[in-house]
């Protein structure tokens, strides 16, 4: 079996650092990515993937990466389960084995 996915999206809001119950640290993240197809209206959608990182690599896009960088995740994909007032939830996160930074938003300075 095998499960590794690639994408390259655009950081949805400035990445934060957090730590786990057991002093793990993290990042959740969220990646725009634009569709390269056309919807029936004419316009392209977007995707928004939510990616988690662990240790040194959420450090370093802590450190490196605001909103509206560009960036390209190398990970796994991992679902989880959550359940609410006996109603089941099913999500799924991209965890981040490594970043690549690829660009970042230029401030203008005037």
């Amino acid at each position: 079996m095998l499960n590794q996915v690639a994408i390259v999206g655009r950081l949805v809001r400035s990445p934060t650092l957090q730590e786990s119950e057991n002093g793990r640290k993290l990042s959740h993240i969220t990646l725009a990515i634009p569709r390269s197809f056309r919807n029936l209206e004419g316009e392209y959608d977007t995707d928004f993937i939510d990616c988690t990182l662990f240790e040194g690599v959420a450090q370093n896009v802590v450190t490196y990466c605001t909103k509206g960088d560009i960036i390209a995740i190398k990970g796994r994909l991992q679902s989880r389960i959550v359940t609410k007032e006996d109603e089941k939830k099913y999500y799924m996160d991209l965890v981040a084995e490594k970043v690549t930074f690829l660009s970042s938003k230029k401030e203008k300075t005037e």
